[in-house]
């Protein structure tokens, strides 16, 4: 929860001046890079947060990351403010914040769509625009195959769940047959 907190102060402090500077896809794309480095990286956590290190040597590293990563002064200096704050362990939280902040000045929002086999794309298609009809603004639809819930589809957009899994009706239909005995 403290980390949710911090993530959005600082990603809407990154937000306010990327959209100043007209960079949000820039500064988007740049923290998603970083964020994916930090979680697939052990060393870069390493590096960045064992407190074993002294502080100086964990903002040194940052500094050769972003040096070698050629990214703006805007970004160079907000990942090294995280490193010399001790922050670089919210890096992750920070990146999904503001891509929900730039999701939200552009209407967009996030989904996935379940289902036990591949979807064609022209359910996909009607799967997005019927999402897109529930909740006012664009989808960008995730798709995922999992096995398990049988047949039927599973929608995921924000809070929103549709659940028309087979799966699913199972469960309740014993669960129903339970509670009339």
């Amino acid at each position: 929860m403290k980390n949710d907190i911090l993530a959005r102060r600082y990603a809407k402090a990154l937000f306010v001046v990327g959209k100043e500077e007209n960079s949000l896809d820039d500064f988007a794309e740049t923290l998603q890079g970083f964020a994916e480095l930090y979680a697939t990286t052990p060393e870069v956590i390493d590096g960045l947060t064992n407190r074993i290190y002294p502080a100086d040597v964990r903002i040194k590293v940052m500094q050769e990351i972003v040096k070698a990563s050629g990214v703006s002064s805007i970004m160079s200096n907000f990942l090294n403010l995280l490193a010399e704050k001790n922050r670089s362990d919210v890096l992750p939280e920070i990146t999904k914040s503001f891509q929900t902040m730039v999701d939200e000045e552009r209407n967009i929002c996030q989904g996935t769509v379940v289902s036990a086999a591949e979807l064609s794309p022209a359910l996909q298609a009607k799967t997005k625009e019927t999402l897109e009809k529930i909740t006012g603004k664009q989808v960008v639809l995730k798709a995922e195959i999992d096995p398990s819930i049988i047949g039927g589809i599973v929608a995921k957009v924000g809070d929103l769940v549709m659940d028309g899994s087979i799966k699913t009706q199972l469960e309740g239909l014993k669960e129903s047959i339970k509670g009339s005995e």
